[in-house]
């Protein structure tokens, strides 16, 4: 019986195969391996683009939600608001929406709504006017004014009136604009203003 050297045969060269991985050592793993970085190094940025472009776009989209919310509200303005700025919003009205501005040298309290033909003669009857005294073609809100709410006052193609009710301090000043496209449902745009 003839003996083998320990070491020798084909269990030796199944070990040295299987650590050289065949012709030309470890390249095939070594291939892989950088294929597997270029796309790391592709999608990494990629996606990093992505999400800071969904978040730049959600930001606008607060922002943009931010400023709607500084501007007209739905909803007749308080009683107290009313009362401090001689708006006495007809009962019954549509489409009424306000918004008050304050700072340390003016107050103003902007509000628009929709009324009948006696609703405007009351509304202008408790500030102590009348109809007949709304001058025709006049748009007495500035555009500054109308800017900061949106509103179109004064745009081509309506009839418009209106007037400037001034009274003395502290009591506000208010500019009147009326819209009379349809007569028996006009719309009026107030923005009365305090200055302490």
């Amino acid at each position: 019986m003839s003996e083998r050297p320990v070491g020798s045969g084909t269990s030796g060269t199944s070990a040295a195969t299987g650590v050289s991985g065949g012709p030309g050592g470890g390249r095939p793993r070594r291939r892989w391996l950088k294929a597997v970085i270029v796309f790391l190094l592709i999608t990494i940025p990629a996606g990093y683009l992505a999400i800071s472009a969904a978040q730049s776009r959600d930001g606008g989209e607060e922002k943009a939600e931010a400023a709607k919310a500084k501007g007209l509200s739905a909803g007749y303005p308080s009683r107290v608001q009313r009362r401090i700025y001689d708006v006495p919003v007809p009962q019954h009205s549509r489409k009424v929406a306000s918004y008050e501005t304050n700072s340390w040298k003016v107050s103003s309290l902007y509000v628009q709504f929709v009324t009948s033909r006696d609703g405007l003669d009351g509304f202008l009857a408790k500030l102590g006017t009348r109809r007949s005294a709304l001058e025709k073609d006049a748009v007495t809100i500035t555009r500054e004014q109308a800017k900061k709410v949106g509103w179109q006052v004064g745009a081509a193609g309506h009839d418009w009136s209106g007037m400037v009710i001034k009274q003395k301090d502290p009591q506000p000043k208010l500019r009147i604009t009326v819209r009379n496209d349809n007569p028996a449902r006009p719309k009026v745009y107030v923005v009365s203003t305090i200055t302490p």
